[in-house]
């Protein structure tokens, strides 16, 4: 029977079956979906896109994590809590297929065999094998800037996933068709808090206004396009992500606008960084929060 939580998935696994995994004892994540490779597509350049969007969700879910028990309100905790999960999904189901076509390599080597694809990408990189941008790793500062990254993260991320409901890899485009729906909660979600911060006392709009100059620059290289999502973007599966620029800022700039805060200018776009493995210590930080337990007891069973 597929559980609905991982807490009830953790209690009532058996023995074997409970591993590291976003959900321990989840049915397979990518079960009646068919993984078959669109003809004419590269496998390497499939996975690596799944990498890329798997990592920003992975790195943004660990991120808003370290909020739980800190967040300014009870309320907030859960719903912070729930965005996480969310991206965890996200993030099993892309991390998933980009094991499904042989993308592991040097994680395969460091996990035991019966660990999953997905726990293997996640626990069992190094750094420099992330593929997620600057954008979700960089620290959380304090909560205005936290719900700024969230509210332009999710803006990015919903338009392109509304696009990816296309693809013509069966994977994304179920992936993306189930993703939509919570993106839209958590783009609308950090919005209304950026109205409210933005429109509220003295202190709290100099603290939104602060959190949305901390992380504008980091939208600096969201829009260029590695080459393997070009090459999948003429293939019809990814999206050029320079087709999201115009709709993203047209979105971001309103909502700002009635949260009486100011928008930079626009940066200019930016060679990549984080897409191509250069990271700052901030991940490498992040990551052995993330990554150490399960790399002490890599066969430990929950």
């Amino acid at each position: 029977m597929h559980e609905e939580t991982v807490y009830e998935a953790l209690e009532h696994a058996p023995g074997d079956e409970r591993h590291w995994a976003f959900g321990t004892g989840f049915d397979d994540p990518l079960a009646g979906v068919d993984t078959t490779v669109p003809d004419g597509v590269d496998p390497t350049d499939l996975g690596t896109y799944c990498l890329m969007l798997g990592d920003d969700a992975l790195v943004l879910a660990q991120r808003l994590t370290q909020w739980i028990t800190a967040a300014p309100e009870l309320e907030e905790e859960v719903a912070v809590a729930n965005v996480a999960l969310d991206l965890l999904g996200q993030a099993r189901l892309l991390l998933a297929r980009a094991g499904s076509v042989g993308v592991l390599g040097r994680s395969r080597e460091r996990a035991t065999e019966s660990i999953p694809d997905e726990d293997a990408l996640a626990y069992f990189r190094d750094p420099d094998e992330f593929r997620n941008t600057a954008l979700v790793e960089a620290p959380n500062g304090d909560f205005a800037r936290t719900i700024a990254r969230l509210f332009v993260a999710a803006a990015v991320r919903l338009a392109l996933f509304a696009r990816l409901r296309a693809s013509r890899d069966p994977v994304l485009a179920a992936i993306a068709a189930k993703g939509v729906n919570e993106l839209a909660y958590h783009r609308d979600h950090a919005a209304r808090w950026l109205l409210r911060l933005g429109d509220g006392t003295a202190e709290s709009h100099r603290r939104a206004q602060d959190g949305v100059d901390a992380v504008w620059p980091l939208l600096a290289d969201l829009f260029t396009a590695t080459e393997a999502e070009t090459r999948l973007a003429a293939a019809g599966v990814a999206v050029d992500p320079a087709t999201l620029r115009d709709e993203v800022r047209t979105v971001l700039l309103e909502v700002l606008a009635r949260a009486t805060l100011t928008a930079p200018p626009w940066p200019d776009d930016a060679p990549l960084r984080g897409r191509l493995g250069e990271h700052g210590p901030e991940l490498a930080a992040l990551l052995t929060e993330l990554q150490g337990l399960a790399r002490e007891h890599p066969a430990a069973t929950w």
